[in-house]
């Protein structure tokens, strides 16, 4: 068969591209949750018929490298032989090209003629899966059983048909149960919309041209991979930065990296970060690559289209045991959203000796998560799951943007109306946080003040952050941004107490939890 005439590649990539984005819009408008409706935390991803990513929404970077990995993970333990025309499966585990078991992914085989052409996955974040703290975030977990449900490859739709059985035992194990089914049937509705998608491309144009277009969509994104990192300078570059503690009020953990680039590939090896720590604030071997296919894409080709080929030049080496790729009994759900923001960036401190007007200086590269869970006036249990945005770094050529969402995350806050709304919780006020950026010869962005004020007794508060400690760092003599703080006010009380990085506690009526989220690093020198 002769190859694939170029433009009719481009023309099937930006095809797959605004599919996977439609699915991520199905997800948001069908969800139940703020967590999905509001906030985006979900990512929408199409991979080929051997679990190789041929396209992604523009969702959220840690999920995208993640499910890079997931198909080829579960196609070793879920043959292709078993699979049939109208499954649709779901599963949480980490092991299994997974991150955290909060992130429930579905996947849907594409069937063309009999044969399997593709896979459709969505994932989303639930707001609980169980655990031993409402939004399932245990901060005092020592192992990964506390945390919540684990879903192994479960078949919960067979030739179109829910199984309510299966679904029951999974609903009876969460806390929003309702909630979650919508969540769930939301993903479901998305991978159909990509089944019907594709099977209009590949009727169009036919199962041969769409799988050489596929073909070469990894052989291109290869090649434009390998010039990109051939631009850069040979060599050998270290970089580390640390976590606050290790989850449990310990020392802090460090991510170190030493990093290669010889002539067209990029080597990223970590193996000699700390071993895994107590707390939940380890991470598995594929949030690691996720973490670095990321820093590799942003500095070398952020528009090369994110597929099995753009990656085949990088290799990610961790060492079983590190907090990198933690043992698979051990917790994780912190590890997620934390770690691997400090992966990424000790990455790109070690750049810094390689292209650092490519870079930018550190910024609010934590969740700033705070977890409210709580019974509305109706009865009916809710959980307000809610990040932060920060200052961003400066860059060479500017200052850094305020309050975002940098690198490894991309999901927004949910509105103050939303908020009060749906969450016996009040927001009295959000601002941007004053003198928050570091300075330098273009300072850094401003971080936000942010305040909940609870509108009746006995809330679940959670907090997992970072940043509490280690600040956002300069770049070329520019100074740290300000540190991310998390108050709580008693009711009637004038004095703010600080709260941990990482906790469970019960907040009451009136008590009022202040966010004030850490600001860019500056760049260059302060002039």
């Amino acid at each position: 068969m002769a190859r694939v005439d170029p433009f009719m590649v481009e023309v099937i990539r930006n095809g797959l591209s605004s599919i996977a984005e439609e699915m991520s819009l199905v997800v948001m408008r069908a969800a139940r949750s703020p967590v999905l409706r509001e906030a985006g935390d979900l990512s929408s991803s199409l991979s080929d018929a051997d679990g190789f990513q041929i396209a992604q929404g523009q969702d959220i970077p840690m999920h995208m490298g993640v499910m890079s990995f997931t198909i080829r993970e579960f196609l070793k333990l879920v043959p292709k032989a078993r699979l049939q025309p109208g499954d649709v499966w779901m599963l949480n585990l980490p092991a299994i090209g997974g991150n955290h078991l909060p992130d429930v992914k579905v996947i849907r085989p594409i069937f063309i003629d009999g044969e399997i052409r593709a896979f459709a996955i969505s994932l989303a974040h639930w707001g609980d899966t169980g655990g031993g703290a409402p939004g399932s975030y245990f901060a005092d977990a020592y192992d990964c059983w506390q945390e919540g449900l684990r879903i192994p490859p479960l078949r919960i739709v067979a030739e179109g048909v829910l199984d309510e059985e299966k679904l029951g035992f999974v609903l009876a194990n969460v806390r929003a149960p309702e909630t979650c089914r919508g969540d769930l049937f939301a993903q479901i509705s998305a991978t159909r919309a990509a089944e019907g998608r594709l099977t209009e491309m590949f009727r169009k144009w036919g199962a041969g041209t769409l799988k050489e277009a596929f073909a070469a969509l990894h052989d291109g994104a290869e090649r434009q991979m390998r010039a990109a990192i051939a631009a850069l300078p040979n060599g050998v570059y270290e970089g580390a930065d640390a976590m606050d503690d290790d989850g449990h009020g310990g020392p802090g953990a460090v991510i170190r990296v030493r990093l290669t680039v010889k002539d067209d590939s990029l080597v990223f090896d970590y193996t000699a970060s700390d071993d895994h720590v107590p707390g939940p604030i380890n991470t598995t071997k594929y949030i690691t690559a996720a973490s670095a296919y990321y820093v590799a894409k942003a500095v070398c080709g952020p528009e090369i289209q994110a597929s099995g080929g753009c990656y085949r030049p990088i290799e990610v080496i961790t060492r079983p045991g590190s907090i990198c790729e933690a043992g698979a009994d051990k917790p994780v759900v912190g590890g997620n959203h934390e770690t691997c923001q400090r992966i990424a960036d000790a990455a790109f401190r070690a750049l810094e000796a390689c292209v650092p007007e490519r870079l930018t200086a550190g910024g609010p590269t934590t969740s700033g998560l705070a977890i409210f869970g709580a019974t509305r006036e109706d009865g009916q249990w809710v959980t307000l799951y809610e990040t932060h945005g920060g200052g961003e770094g400066a860059r060479i050529d500017r200052d850094g943007v305020d309050v975002v969402r940098a690198h490894m995350a991309n999901v927004m806050n949910t509105s103050a109306e939303v908020v009060e709304t749906e969450y016996p919780v009040d927001v009295p006020f959000q601002r941007l946080r004053p003198a928050s950026g570091g300075r330098g010869r273009h300072s850094g962005g401003l971080g936000m003040e942010r305040a909940y004020r609870m509108r009746v007794d006995d809330v679940s508060l959670t907090t997992m952050f970072d940043r509490r400690d280690v600040p956002p760092y300069g770049l070329q003599g520019g100074e740290p941004g300000a540190l991310f703080a998390m108050t709580l006010t008693k009711a009637g009380a004038a004095e703010e107490t600080p709260l941990p990085g990482k906790s469970n506690l019960r907040i009451h009526k009136g008590d009022v939890v202040t966010v004030r989220s850490c600001g860019g690093g500056g760049y260059g020198a302060p002039e």
